[in-house]
């Protein structure tokens, strides 16, 4: 057993890790030992499930540990005691993405929700869910059997008037209804990344879907996020070295930054995607948050080589899970295979629901009012930021999320440890990097960081 010093200088996390690592090398846990479940080593040892989940992760990426789904962390073959010191696996090679991503919601019961990626639920179009449910309650329609593969057709018919008013012409039979936009980001994965793949991705990105990429084996290719959109030049030099066939993006508001790419740099990515051969995943799945119209990819593209992906989950409801992907026909049709393959079929019932709530004639009213709110949380929150000293990567005053750093940080990860101890979450800003490296970033969901604990917590603790 461990003994951890609480009053050490040195992180819990670290104790632990160091320890474990420790006895690992030395013998002491042999390869193939099961560790005690993450629960039982923090009720054993004192500390937080939330200390322990990072301790495992680290040990995970480092190679020293091996998740076992349904059975819980192994201690990993290591090489021969002789051999040169091992270097960490690189992304993809020894790296447990689903124990990241299952990170993420870890922490769902505290109270300060400052680094989440969803909306509160009294900001949501929970009205419209009832009174969608309540129309559905007293249809006669068929709730039994299956949906339609591709989802229910009127829901696909009113995505393509949503799109026409954002000038994309597109026809319901390009459509394909997902269960939320993991779903459909996953299937776009699957459908064209192999393991090795070199893969475009916004660098800080959606860390979603860079822990998909690392799952199917891809090697992940950073291209660094500016407040205008991409450092082009950083851009092309990185399409030319590594040569990649996908560029997974996500232009409009962007988690974790915020940002929002130019035009100019809209027409830019799509020269060197026809340039170079590449296929765009756009994911833009908080359109509807944005009050300004303006152009996208998927509308300078016309679909060509542009798959764009979208959601309700975000400003109808999370419950729900319906999002879209929506793309040139042949393509559309090997998506819905796979999402036959794995899902046989559409869940209509939740499709229905958002078709409801989306028709239901307060829709638009829900949505100005929305962006409103969310447009006084940036103010507040970005004062409430520059005022202790942070950062900011940009000021969309729109969305959901701020990016910022604070010069008296080098890492976030241990703020974000603190902040969980004190009810709090936090959003370190490695969760969202294409090579999981230290970064003092951190992204903040302006819908949550207006409680005053959070504020008290940073001030006393950046001024330490």
């Amino acid at each position: 057993m461990l003994q951890l010093q609480p009053q050490s200088a040195t992180p819990l996390v670290a104790q632990i890790v160091d320890g474990l690592a420790s006895q690992i090398a030395s013998g002491a846990l042999r390869s193939g030992t099961k560790l005690p479940s993450i629960r039982q080593f923090a009720h054993a040892h004192q500390v937080s499930v939330f200390t322990v989940v990072e301790a495992y992760d680290r040990l995970v990426a480092q190679g020293f540990l091996v998740s076992r789904p349904h059975s819980g962390f192994f201690v990993r073959k290591r090489v021969v005691a002789n051999a040169a010191p091992q270097a960490l696996p690189a992304v993809g090679q020894g790296f447990d993405a689903m124990w990241y991503l299952r990170k993420i919601f870890e922490h769902r019961h505290l109270s300060v929700k400052a680094g989440c990626g969803w909306l509160p639920s009294d900001w949501l179009f929970e009205d419209g869910v009832r009174r969608a449910l309540r129309a559905l309650a007293a249809d006669d329609a068929d709730l039994g059997g299956y949906g339609d593969p591709k989802g229910y057709p009127p829901l696909r018919a009113l995505i393509c008037e949503t799109l026409a008013e954002q000038e994309v012409a597109v026809q319901p039979a390009q459509v394909l209804l997902t269960q939320g936009s993991s779903q459909a980001l996953d299937l776009a994965v699957r459908r064209l990344v192999r393991p090795g793949d070199a893969v475009l991705v916004d660098d800080p990105g959606y860390a979603n879907l860079l822990f998909s990429l690392r799952f199917q084996g891809a090697e992940l290719v950073g291209a660094p996020r500016t407040p205008q959109g991409w450092d082009l030049a950083a851009l092309e030099a990185r399409i030319v070295a590594h040569r990649p066939k996908v560029f997974f993006t996500q232009p409009r508001l962007q988690s974790p930054t915020g940002s929002v790419a130019q035009l100019a740099h809209l027409h830019r990515v799509l020269q060197l995607a026809e340039k170079h051969d590449i296929i765009i995943v756009e994911n833009d799945i908080y359109a509807d948050l944005d009050p300004e119209p303006r152009p996208s990819l998927a509308s300078l593209d016309q679909l060509a080589r542009v798959i764009t992906i979208g959601s309700f989950s975000k400003t109808i409801s999370p419950n729900i899970r319906v999002g879209y992907a929506v793309a040139h026909p042949d393509l559309i049709e090997d998506l819905a295979q796979l999402k036959m393959i794995s899902g046989l079929t559409s869940a209509e019932f939740g499709e229905r629901v958002a078709h409801g709530a989306l028709t239901e004639g307060r829709w638009r009213k829900h949505l100005k009012a929305l962006r409103e709110r969310l447009a006084q949380a940036h103010q507040q929150v970005a004062g409430h930021l520059q005022t202790q000293g942070f950062e900011l990567f940009a000021e969309p005053k729109a969305g959901m999320f701020l990016w910022a750093r604070h010069p008296a940080l080098a890492d976030s990860l241990p703020l974000s440890n603190q902040a969980s101890e004190q009810d709090i979450m936090l959003g370190p800003g490695h969760l969202f990097t294409a090579d999981l490296a230290p970064t003092p970033w951190m992204r903040f969901n302006v819908a949550f960081a207006q409680e005053p604990k959070l504020w008290e917590f940073l001030g006393a603790n950046l001024s330490r």
